[in-house]
């Protein structure tokens, strides 16, 4: 039976914009010794979606994990909004998702157990189509709830797709419109209607599996997954890893239905302000006078 429980109610802030600060992140990771070994054809120099590891002349191995608090009220589909952002760090990189396993944070003495039944039949909902098995996880209980996956996946040691492959002439395609962050704020302080936040919910539940699909039948050699850094950091890491500059025209940039109103009312989520202060050195806004 399904439950009325608002997950919205357990957070302050949900989804991506619960991730530290990228800066803060950028200054851990390179304090850190990383043995180097020559089957890791993917680390973390380059801020790829997921680390790949060479099995051999025919298989790597893409390794990746997300998890994060609720973004959304209703449990079944924040389980399959975690669970299709987790699978999209295989589809970034041209994979193909074979294993998943549940990683579970959830506060069994102060939500209904039969929430946590709902996050994790949406969880394997989505997993099971994109044609991967769930294989298990791990559990704790802890306040507020959160869900994730770790997800393996399999891809061609020869065609793997990174973010750090651009070269100049490229152009940058971008398969879903954005603004779900601004969209969820919105919706919290009740600024959106119904079937603008339907709209950006359905959007994180479509998986990126036919994409790249479509990038592998055409070559495609570079690409990323747009989450939590926003279209501007996720872009500058693409930039940096690749020795480009990335031009953005911001009128071509497919917005959801929604989004612009809500930035011009002054809606802005607090994760875009920290996601700012790490671009900025990096980027020329024209009209907009540095920080």
């Amino acid at each position: 039976m399904k439950t009325t429980f608002d997950l919205l109610q357990t957070v302050e802030q949900g989804g991506c914009s619960a991730k530290l600060p990228a800066q803060l992140l950028d200054t851990i990771v390179k304090g850190i010794p990383v043995l180097k070994r020559q089957e890791l054809l993917v680390g973390t120099d380059t801020h790829d979606d997921a680390a790949v590891w060479k099995v051999n002349a025919d298989t790597a191995i893409i390794s990746t994990t997300d998890f994060f608090p609720p973004l959304c009220s209703n449990p079944y589909e924040f389980g399959q909004i975690a669970a299709a952002n987790a699978l999209s760090d295989v589809f970034a990189m041209g994979g193909v998702a074979i294993m998943a396993l549940n990683l579970v944070m959830f506060p069994s003495s102060k939500i209904d157990i039969a929430v946590l039944e709902e996050i994790l039949q949406g969880g394997a909902d989505k997993v099971a189509e994109a044609g991967a098995a769930l294989a298990g996880g791990h559990s704790i209980d802890d306040f507020p709830p959160k869900y994730g996956l770790a997800v393996t996946g399999t891809v061609h040691p020869d065609r793997i797709i990174t973010n750090s492959c651009a070269l100049p002439g490229d152009i940058l395609v971008l398969a879903k419109p954005i603004g779900t962050g601004t969209i969820i704020a919105g919706h919290r302080l009740g600024a959106v209607s119904a079937c603008d936040y339907q709209a950006a919910l359905d959007g994180m539940k479509l998986l990126n599996r036919k994409g790249s699909a479509i990038m592998r039948a055409h070559g495609i050699r570079c690409a990323t997954d747009i989450t939590g850094f926003g279209l501007l950091g996720h872009v500058y890491e693409m930039a940096a890893g690749s020795g480009v500059t990335v031009r953005l025209a911001s009128t071509s940039v497919p917005l959801l239905d929604g989004a612009y109103g809500l930035i011009d009312m002054g809606c802005i989520p607090g994760a875009s302000f920290r996601n700012l202060r790490y671009v900025d050195p990096h980027v020329r806004v024209c009209g907009r006078p540095r920080l």
